[in-house]
């Protein structure tokens, strides 16, 4: 008959067992995170300080010569096209979360039965590759001889031949095919808010005696900023490194920071300077993601404790 110790000793053996089981399954993610997110960073680290270099044979050495020309350098073209590109992202983002809210609002409140038929209409168009979308709209809507042009040409509003010169290589170009590229994704997590809440709360508010107006804005608003937050950083975080939507419709001189460190990476090569630049765009995103996600989680605590 074995003894009281041991028979004290067996539960303690099984719990550590369980433990160590439980930590290995969490090994083989925790590998692949560090390798396919973190590796790329790290060596990105090496090339900014000139430790790796894209030119086979060439002697490395520390440098922080990189760093101090896009930090320090007076009138550097690449950190004013930074604060360019950061003011178009915030402009989209802001206009797109905007114009998503009362679309997700409809598909919540009034569409109904129809809601997600309707949500499905909405996304087919984003099936398709994203980059055949950027060029139809270069090539086939926005261009001098593109839908638009053609049709104020058939309207009569402009002479034939003489096409809206902006449409095609600007800023405005930019910032409608990011629109159009994010609303129905940007929608979504709204929706998804709006949806779940507690409609028994604005009718409560309703009986109170306020207005719809009142209710909207006392009581459906607050309680859907974590999903007006979340579609903002949803738009924003992607939109910090774009570069396809500026090559194709927004010309050379409307090039945003993306397509920067493309060209460091692809036709100039100097990956010390494009490494530069990457590191210090995604030093940007975290930041963002840092500051907009401690909004969040403040939202979602206090819901919680009006609870």
């Amino acid at each position: 008959m074995p003894s009281p110790d041991l028979v004290q000793r067996q539960p303690r053996v099984r719990a550590v067992r369980l433990r160590i089981g439980r930590g290995t399954l969490v090994l083989p993610p925790l590998g692949i995170v560090l390798l396919v997110l973190v590796g790329p960073i790290v060596v990105l680290t090496l090339y900014s300080v000139n430790l790796r270099t894209n030119i086979p044979g060439t002697p490395t050495a520390f440098s922080s010569a990189n760093w101090k020309d896009f930090l320090t350098s007076h009138g550097n073209p690449f950190r004013a096209r930074f604060f360019y590109s950061m003011k178009i992202t915030l402009l989209v983002s802001v206009a797109v979360t905007a114009a998503a809210y009362p679309l997700a609002y409809y598909l919540a409140f009034v569409a109904r039965r129809f809601r997600y038929t309707l949500l499905l209409v909405l996304i087919a168009p984003f099936f398709t590759s994203y980059l055949l979308r950027i060029v139809a709209w270069s090539d086939i809507v926005l261009n001098n001889n593109g839908v638009i042009n053609q049709s104020l040409w058939a309207l009569h509003l402009r002479a034939h031949g003489n096409g809206v010169s902006w449409l095609l290589y600007s800023n405005f170009s930019i910032f409608l095919v990011l629109f159009y590229a994010w609303i129905p994704f940007v929608a979504l997590p709204i929706f998804a808010v709006l949806e779940n809440m507690d409609h028994q709360l604005t009718e409560a508010a309703a009986d109170l005696g306020a207005s719809r107006f009142k209710a909207f804005w006392t009581v459906t608003f607050p309680l859907s900023l974590p999903g007006v937050i979340a579609a903002f950083v949803f738009v924003l975080i992607p939109t910090t490194g774009e570069f396809i939507a500026p090559l194709y419709v927004g010309g050379p001189n409307n090039q945003l920071f993306g397509n920067e460190i493309q060209s460091f990476f692809g036709d100039s090569p100097n990956w010390n300077y494009g490494a530069v630049l990457a590191i210090a765009l995604i030093v940007v995103v975290l930041v963002l993601m840092l500051v907009f996600g401690r909004f969040l989680n403040t939202d979602l605590r206090t819901q919680r404790s009006e609870r």
